[in-house]
Order: C-alpha cells, then sequence, then structure tokens
C-alpha cells in the first residue's frame, strides 16, 4: 500500500496528469506553510452509491484488464471526522485519509453489483475500454495502488467508523 512518503501518481501521459500536477503543487504548497493536506479515498455516503449503482445496473460499469486496480474507499462521514481531528489538531504534513480495506477492482465492483441489484458486471479488454474510460480510467482500473492510513491513525488518533467499504455499500443499499 502506498505511504504519503511515495507522493501522489502524475498519471504521466493521461488527460489527468495537468490536474495530478496541479494538486501536487497544492499540497506542497499547503505543506511547506506548516498546513495539512489530506488526501482522501474516493468518497461514498448513502444515496450517494447510486451514482456509481446505475450505470452498473445498466452494464455500462465493467471490470477493466483483469481489474487489479486498487480502489481506497472513504465514507463521507469519516472523511469529516478525519478533517476535524486535523483542524483541532492543527496537523501538519500529508495524510491519507481512507478505510482499512484498498480493494481490487474485480472485488468491490461486483459486490456493487450485488448490493444494487444488478447483475454481475462485464468484463472488458484494457485496448477496448481505453477509448470510453481513457487512459487514466484503464490505468486506475488496471494499475491503481491502495493507500495506508497508518499515518492518519497514529498521529491524528482517527479511526474510521466504516472501516471497510463492503460495510458502508451494504448500508448505503439497506
Amino acid at each position: 500500500m502506498k505511504t504519503e512518503s511515495e507522493g501522489l501518481d502524475p498519471m504521466a501521459g493521461t488527460a489527468a496528469e495537468p490536474v495530478m500536477a496541479a494538486v501536487v503543487r497544492l499540497e506542497r504548497l499547503v505543506v511547506e506553510a506548516g498546513g495539512a493536506a489530506l488526501r482522501y479515498g474516493w468518497l461514498y455516503r448513502p444515496g450517494a452509491t447510486e451514482i456509481l449503482a446505475e450505470p452498473v445496473r445498466k452494464r455500462q460499469f465493467p471490470v477493466v484488464g483483469g481489474g487489479a486496480g486498487h480502489t481506497s474507499w472513504l465514507h463521507l462521514d469519516d472523511a469529516a471526522s478525519a478533517t476535524v481531528l486535523a483542524i483541532e489538531q492543527r496537523a501538519q504534513g500529508a495524510f491519507n485519509v481512507v478505510d482499512d480495506e484498498p480493494a481490487p477492482v474485480h472485488d468491490w465492483l461486483p459486490h456493487l453489483a450485488q448490493v444494487a441489484g444488478a447483475k454481475p458486471p462485464p468484463r472488458m479488454p484494457a485496448w477496448l475500454a481505453r477509448p470510453f474510460a481513457g487512459s487514466a480510467g484503464v490505468l486506475m482500473m488496471t494499475e491503481g495502488r491502495g493507500f495506508s492510513n497508518a499515518k492518519a491513525k497514529r498521529q491524528l488518533g482517527w479511526q474510521p467508523s466504516h472501516p471497510s467499504w463492503r460495510q458502508g455499500f451494504a448500508e448505503d443499499a439497506a
């Protein structure tokens, strides 16, 4: 799992490269000024998972390649609690704020389909997905790495109330 010391992926050669360059620069400026940069996982909350579930139900969200890319998720309530702790403690540095279970796409996407009452997602080779998802989307679904939240737990005393996306997705579907 990636730690804060590894930095953010510049997504070189993808449409996301300029955005990532701006994020990296902003994070550097915040940290140099003595502030905290919180790197949130993919956010979800009750109702928001529906944004992903709808294309899954329509079979428009395939597992690309082998789906080996990892995603780090975060419930919105957990993002808020980490933010409050960072402000109260006047934290400094970068912090990965993610749940305890980074997961490969081939695990979380079929699970999302199941809790959304959809058929299992189709599979699509990376070369075929690239025109639809772009290079950045294919990269995330095939090579993305999960993030470690150990520093946020250790230095901020933060604990996610939703330690796994599995729990959060199931609650959202209920």
